[in-house]
C-alpha cells in the first residue's frame, strides 16, 4: 500500500470490493448475516476503520467454509450476532469509537475546568 492509497482509501474501497464480490456467492442466509456483521462491526472501528480490515476478512472466511462444510447461519454465530461481533473485536462491552471520543471529551473537559480554578 502506497502513501497515497493510504490518505484516499482508495485500498480499503478495493478490499471492501473484493469482500461484498466474495459474499454474492454465499447463501442468503449467510449474505444477510454478513450484513449484520458488518453493522455491528463498524461502531468499532477507529476513525478510518482500517483496523476492522482483517477481522473482516477472518469473519468472511469463516462464512465461506463454513457454508462450504452446510452448516447453518445459526450453528456457526449462534442468535446473538451483535455479541459475536463485540467478542471479535475484544471483551463484550468493547468500546465503539463514540464511547472512546465521549471519554476522551469528558477527560479534556474536566482537565480545563480542573485548570480554571
Amino acid at each position: 500500500m502506497n502513501f497515497l492509497e493510504k490518505i484516499t482509501g482508495s485500498d480499503m474501497t478495493k478490499a471492501m470490493k473484493d469482500f461484498e464480490a466474495r459474499a454474492k456467492v454465499l447463501p442468503a442466509e449467510y449474505q444477510t448475516a454478513w450484513q449484520e456483521i458488518k453493522n455491528n462491526l463498524w461502531i468499532h472501528g477507529d476513525f478510518t476503520g482500517r483496523n476492522l480490515m482483517p477481522i473482516l476478512d477472518s469473519t468472511l472466511e469463516l462464512l465461506e467454509v463454513t457454508s462450504a462444510d452446510g452448516q447453518s447461519i445459526e450453528e456457526v454465530l449462534g442468535d446473538d450476532i451483535s455479541g459475536f461481533c463485540a467478542a471479535l473485536v475484544g471483551d463484550e462491552g468493547a468500546k465503539s469509537y463514540r464511547d472512546k471520543w465521549r471519554d476522551q471529551l469528558n477527560k479534556n473537559v474536566a482537565r480545563k475546568l480542573g485548570g480554571l480554578k
